[in-house]
């Protein structure tokens, strides 16, 4: 049978991304602690203009999937989600998460949207694989990814410099059968 709720679950779902929301994100891209959880880029912040031409970058890409993550009973936009870098000869995708303000961190809302993005990625693209990469400082983040299903299978030793440390960057990937067996 075709599952209605592909996109929905019991808090969450996933829209299309609009111009419309840059301005949320927007406020998200002055936040240091935000950026340095997303990125390895120096946290700088960024424009409407400058998340303007990111969207349109991600809307005109073949291999990429990119997702506003919105409450269910508000419409509130409070992150978004990404499957990009397909490679569909391989049937492999990198998939990446943010979740905009802190007082949604911590609710399950990361949880449920990886779900979501999963099953669009296992049943709706027909992925064998999905990976992604995590800074060792982001201990919710990895928490998220193993409750996941995710394994940890690589290490880039002393990846990323922030505040005068050195920290590791994480490699995780994702199954198709693993996620089935864990869904």
């Amino acid at each position: 049978m075709i599952s209605s709720n592909l996109l929905h679950g019991p808090n969450v779902r996933l829209t299309a991304l609009t111009p419309n929301d840059l301005a949320t994100i927007a406020r998200w891209y002055q936040n240091a602690d935000f950026l340095r959880l997303c990125d390895a880029l120096p946290a700088y912040p960024k424009t409407e203009e400058t998340l303007a031409q990111w969207l349109e970058e991600r809307h005109k890409a073949t291999d990429t999937f990119l997702f506003a993550v919105r409450l269910l009973d508000s419409d509130d936009l409070i992150g978004y989600i990404e499957l990009d870098g397909i490679l569909w000869s391989h049937q492999v995708g990198w998939m990446s998460i943010a979740i905009g303000n802190s007082q949604n961190w911590g609710k399950g809302y990361g949880y449920e949207a990886m779900q979501l993005a999963l099953r669009f990625a296992f049943d709706e693209l027909n992925l064998h694989r999905v990976q992604l990469t995590v800074f060792s400082y982001n201990e919710r983040a990895i928490a998220l990814y193993e409750k996941l299903g995710f394994q940890r299978e690589g290490v880039y030793r002393e990846f990323i410099q922030r505040d005068g440390r050195r920290y590791d960057m994480y490699l995780y990937g994702l199954l198709r059968r693993e996620w089935k067996a864990h869904i």
